[in-house]
């Protein structure tokens, strides 16, 4: 049976998984850093997303929580995209190499 020579790919592929998998780690830490990060409307400390303020908060943190909330939310999806992208690469590779 004939083998195929595939010059070139698995050094493109790797490249791309190792580029993959940094953005991707980056881009989750920088969700969590985000989460911790405290947020404040009009001169009140509303806390952060993942630990709000104790006690009663004025209803113009509820606002800026959410939209933090979302930004987290989509900061975190974005960099488990990317390492599910690396996986996908890394899967690929392996069978291209076989």
């Amino acid at each position: 049976m004939p083998t195929r020579t595939h010059v070139g790919v698995g050094a493109g592929m790797t490249a791309a998984n190792k580029i993959l998998i940094i953005a991707g780690v980056a881009l989750l830490l920088g969700g969590i850093g985000l989460g911790f990060r405290s947020v404040s409307a009009t001169g009140v400390d509303c806390g952060s997303v993942f630990q709000p303020a104790a006690g009663i908060t004025p209803m113009a943190c509820d606002g800026r929580l959410n939209s933090s909330g979302t930004l987290v939310t989509g900061v975190l999806v974005a960099g488990a995209l990317c390492l599910a992208a690396a996986l996908a690469v890394k899967v690929l590779r392996d069978r291209v190499a076989a």
